[in-house]
């Protein structure tokens, strides 16, 4: 099987993390898968906070539900989407939504496990200012990622043909 298939095919949400720290050039590298996804005009409209500071982790943690989750994981990456870049709302989100999804494969792939936090959102406002980020930036979700204190989730698909209307 082809590598991405791979990763596309294995990869989980993972809560549960060790305390391993992760090194700034791997964090580095998941934002680099990230923003290789396409975006309407090459716009690139999304934009990164990293956090791995403790005391911020401890504080964003209780912003959300999940505050076992966020307070678990020794690296966050905020993804945001830069309002001022955008130029068709619809195509904007979906850049960032598969940025994500690019950033979440690469995690898979690098051996570590992560989750996208969106109940989060809820929130956005506390978020962007406990980060210091400002209105020009929409908070689009919350990436908890280390290295996966298990690796035994299952999961499963409904059958294709739940999903195809017709074949014309």
């Amino acid at each position: 099987m082809q590598p991405v298939l791979q990763a596309i095919y294995d990869r989980r949400s993972r809560r549960e993390f060790t305390d391993q720290i992760i090194d700034v050039e791997v964090l580095n590298e998941i934002i680099k898968a990230g923003i290789w996804a396409p975006s309407g005009l090459n716009n690139q409209p999304w934009r990164f906070v990293v956090i791995t500071d403790p005391a911020v982790i401890k504080e964003l943690s209780t912003t959300t539900h999940y505050t076992h989750i966020v307070e678990g994981a020794p690296a966050l990456i905020a993804v945001y989407l830069d309002t001022q870049t955008m130029y068709d709302e619809v195509k904007d989100h979906q850049a960032v939504g598969a940025c994500i999804q690019n950033m979440l494969l690469a995690i898979e792939d690098l051996g570590l496990g992560g989750v996208w936090l969106g109940q989060i959102l809820k929130n956005k406002n506390d978020v962007s200012d406990i980060l210091g980020v400002g209105d020009d930036y929409d908070l689009m979700a919350v990436l908890a990622l280390g290295h996966p204190a298990k690796t035994d989730q299952q999961s499963n698909r409904k059958n294709l043909e739940d999903f195809i209307l017709k074949y014309i």
